[in-house]
């Protein structure tokens, strides 16, 4: 496998034009105006165009940001059908691990994981493509994000991925999500404003409560983080709709997580925010491991496992039953952090 440093690659021009332009039309039409429009079949080629062009766009961001830790790659493939390229971040001055994944997986079964909402689908022939990424930095005071986007094609007729399929179901899915250890009011506002224009005003307080519930550790009884927003099974309005949100939820990454990486990462830390960071990354396990559907769906469909659990922090603690102190900044997170508020509106 080939590991190289990329290099950095600017946003296209004409691109930004058209997700702007898209992500209004999305904004300003409600969902039921979605289903009265005509269908069109996937382009499979233009979803895996824009992803590919995603990951560069977001490891040059991310790369520049740290300033000295460079992205290394990974390209693989996967015998049953596809493959994808990991890219891995460690130790730089800001992220201390960062990994931004693309894959583009077939095969002549779509995964159980998959099938959940859609078991007339399952054993058809399938096509997943995606990019995901979790970035977890170094100083405890700049919360560890995630943002996901992926695109879904399963059907009897799927031959030619460079071509238009027809007769095919199809969906998109993604979203990203904030996860503080020591939060900031503003940064959360931000966070989820930034969120809403992305998906627009009408689809916005349905993608938020899809977050806070998918986020949940139902064995801790506690959300993962502050949310953001998750969507899943998309196809309202047709193809180019439909794409158009996908797209409009990757470029709103950048622009929802950049400024609160530049506004906290000099704050001063000691050890006992970072023993606090450790402790808190357990939970982040937790979740990955046991409910995430991206992981299962990628140890399921056969994936490589080096690229599914890059996703997993450096270093992380955990303590037996452990709780910390009423009224310090630790207990905030739980106390303030982790309750559900319409951060959005404030």
């Amino acid at each position: 496998m080939a590991r190289v440093s990329r290099p950095v690659i600017p946003v296209p021009t004409g691109q930004e034009t058209r997700a702007t332009r898209l992500r209004k039309e999305i904004a300003a039409c409600p969902p039921a105006a979605f289903l009265s429009l005509p269908p069109m079949p996937p382009d499979l080629a233009a979803v895996r165009s824009y992803l590919l062009a995603l990951q560069d766009r977001i490891c040059a961001a991310l790369a520049a940001e740290d300033g000295t830790a460079k992205f290394l790659e990974d390209s693989w493939s996967r015998p049953e059908g596809g493959g994808g390229r990991s890219r891995v971040l460690s130790e730089g001055a800001v992220f201390e691990k960062a990994g931004v994944a693309f894959s583009h997986v077939s095969g002549a079964s779509l995964p159980p994981s998959a099938t959940a909402t859609r078991p007339t689908l399952a054993g058809k022939p399938f096509h997943a493509l995606g990019v995901s990424l979790v970035v977890h930095p170094l100083n405890p005071h700049v919360p560890t994000s995630h943002m996901n986007v992926r695109f879904f094609v399963a059907g009897e007729t799927i031959e030619n991925p460079e071509s238009k399929i027809e007769n095919s179901d199809w969906w998109f899915g993604g979203g990203f999500d904030l996860t503080p250890y020591y939060g900031f009011d503003d940064d959360c506002r931000h966070w989820h404003r930034t969120a809403r224009a992305a998906c627009g005003a009408d689809l916005h307080p349905g993608f938020k409560q899809w977050c806070d519930d998918y986020f949940f550790l139902k064995h801790r009884q506690e959300p993962r983080g502050v949310g953001g927003i998750f969507f899943d099974d998309f196809n309202q309005g047709g193809f180019e709709r439909s794409f158009a949100l996908m797209q409009s939820v990757g470029d709103a990454y950048l622009p929802a997580y950049l400024p609160i990486v530049q506004r906290r990462k000099a704050v001063p830390y000691g050890d006992r925010e970072r023993d606090f960071q450790l402790y808190r990354r357990g939970r982040y396990v937790e979740f990955n491991l046991v409910y995430d559907r991206g992981t299962l769906f990628g140890l399921q469909s056969g994936g490589r496992t080096e690229s599914i659990l890059m996703s997993l922090p450096p270093l992380v603690r955990w303590r037996y039953n452990w709780q910390p102190e009423p009224g310090s900044p630790e207990a905030r997170l739980s106390d303030h952090f982790l309750k559900p508020r319409a951060w959005a509106s404030d």
